[in-house]
């Protein structure tokens, strides 16, 4: 047995991950030098020169110094670290001093930031010289060498930055360039159009490229698989059939967590669930943010529009109307709507905040009403304690309503609230483990269209993967992308051999950042123990 330097736990000899909490076995703690994979952020404002011709320099000097200024902001917003200004640059890195799974998707997302807000600049300029500026942006991700900003240390060395840079300088004016490996870890989140290869100095080969047109408000980068058969879960599924049947028999609030490390399958589980009993009840989802403004309340937020049948384009008074039809018939309801019209912005926040959580339970059990209701709380464990607060007041005063109350976490969550559903008549939990290696094999084969691959190629994957359903999808992609596993005579064939297979790169900053919040510090794991 192999024990963790994380958790402690003791581990199968042959374990790369440690089944308890997920990291790397063999992590121990590092020191300065630590390697990341990282994402840098380099900006430069274009047509300054020609605005100096315009401006004195101490003029030219604030309005430089005060865009900077915005830059580092809406950067430091997203999670980055600014690095340096050079000349009209900045450079910023995500990732250190503190790694975040989602790094690259807050990049792109600062990124289309400033670059709508130099909208606001550009007016401003117009209006006072009579001049406008633009601002183009290279992106791109990769292991870096960093140093310890504890000390003082906060130099940060690798090819990501080089690349990063170069993007920057071929981009056009008001472009937003990508490079690949950042595009592969925010592909769902962002739509882009390729470039030509772009020849970049230094490189001895073209890099491939992505234009950024927009990205797409609370999506993570890089979604999960629904749509292949689930493997493995066929107990689980029956617990949640169980749990959602004893709510509608007893017409009571039940709630029941889904716990399991990042990958492991809760999404999946979920979706099926939801499929099968969507005929029969009404389906409310919500997804806690990792990061943001207003994530305490974003969740909720998302049940209550779905809930009222709100959209975008509905002004306050139509959308109070459609609160109001929603509570038609129930106690108090003026003074629920009152309450919730404030939360979801459509008037001024009224009462205590004490009383939210019980507006929210009336409206739940208003749409109870006539059906049984799920409502899907999916990353809990990036909950504020104010929302898991009004979890359990939901769960403990609900009345007369048959409502599940289903919460995807990962194990953190009881980390941070050790106490969550304890001892209560009406809450459970189960806990998703790593597939066997059996149902790992045939995930594989359902990835993989059930074509043919040959048998030592699908044996390291799924050693390799150690039963996380998300290593496996994550390993084929990168095979099939990076070109080592073709097509071949209706089959799957390897062009290379896999005795050791490297972890995407989204792998290893999921392992990392989850490292970090448990307070080591290391290199990604890289195929072997660390």
């Amino acid at each position: 047995m192999v024990a963790c330097a994380v958790c402690g736990e003791e581990n199968p000899e042959r374990a790369r991950f440690c089944l308890n909490c997920g990291v790397p076995l063999g992590t121990v703690a590092g020191g300065p030098g630590t390697r990341k994979v990282v994402t840098v952020v380099f900006s430069d404002l274009v047509g300054s020169t020609s605005l100096g011709e315009r401006l004195d320099p101490e003029s030219l000097g604030r309005v430089v110094a005060g865009w900077f200024e915005a830059m580092r902001a809406v950067l430091e917003r997203h999670g980055g670290t600014v690095q340096k200004f050079i000349g009209d640059a900045v450079m910023a890195v995500f990732g250190i001093p503190v790694l975040h799974e989602d790094d690259a998707v807050r990049a792109v997302r600062a990124a289309a930031e400033l670059r709508r807000g130099l909208e606001g600049l550009n007016r401003e300029l117009m209006r006072d010289w009579g001049v406008t500026v633009e601002m183009r942006t290279g992106i791109n991700s990769g292991e870096v060498v960093a140093g310890d900003p504890d000390v003082g240390d906060a130099l940060v060395l690798g090819d990501a930055i080089n690349v990063a840079a170069r993007l920057e300088q071929a981009a056009a004016p008001g472009e937003v360039l990508v490079g690949e490996p950042t595009w592969r870890l925010v592909r769902d989140a962002v739509r882009v159009e390729p470039v030509a290869p772009l020849t970049l100095k230094g490189k001895g080969q073209p890099v491939a490229a992505f234009r950024l047109l927009s990205v797409t408000p609370g999506v993570p980068g890089h979604a999960r698989r629904l749509d292949g058969p689930m493997v493995g879960r066929e107990r689980q599924l029956r617990l949640l059939h169980d749990t959602f049947e004893a709510a509608a028999g007893d017409c009571a609030c039940h709630l029941v967590t889904v716990l399991g490390a990042a990958g492991v399958g809760k999404s999946r589980l979920a979706a099926e669930f939801l499929a099968e009993v969507g005929q029969q009840a009404t389906v409310l989802r919500g997804r806690c943010l990792s990061y943001g403004e207003g994530i305490t309340w974003w969740p909720v937020t998302e049940l209550l529009r779905a809930a009222v049948g709100l959209s975008d384009t509905d002004g306050p008074g139509a959308a109070r109307a459609k609160l109001e039809a929603a509570l038609a018939g129930e106690e108090r309801a003026g003074l629920v709507a009152d309450r919730l019209a404030g939360l979801l912005g459509l008037a001024e926040s009224t009462g205590s905040p004490e009383e939210l959580p019980w507006a929210v339970r009336r409206l739940l059990e208003a749409v109870a009403r006539d059906r049984p209701l799920v409502v899907m709380l999916d990353d809990l464990h990036w909950a504020e304690p104010t929302l898991l607060d009004l979890i359990e007041h939901v769960a403990d005063w609900s009345r007369d309503a048959a409502i599940l109350l289903c919460c995807l976490a990962r194990p953190e969550l009881l980390e941070a609230r050790p106490g969550w559903g304890g001892g209560k008549l009406n809450a459970s939990s189960l806990l998703l483990q790593p597939l066997g290696a059996a149902d790992s094999q045939r995930l594989v084969e359902h990835l993989l269209g059930r074509a043919t691959l040959a048998e030592g190629a699908r044996r390291r994957i799924v050693e390799t993967a150690e039963g996380n359903p998300l290593f496996v999808e994550e390993l084929l992609g990168m095979l099939i992308d990076d070109g080592l596993l073709v097509r071949s005579d209706g089959g799957w064939a390897p062009t290379a051999d896999l005795a050791t297979l490297p972890v995407p790169t989204s792998i290893a900053t999921l392992l990392t950042a989850r490292m970090e919040q448990l307070g080591t510090r290391s290199a990604p794991w890289s195929g072997g123990p660390a």
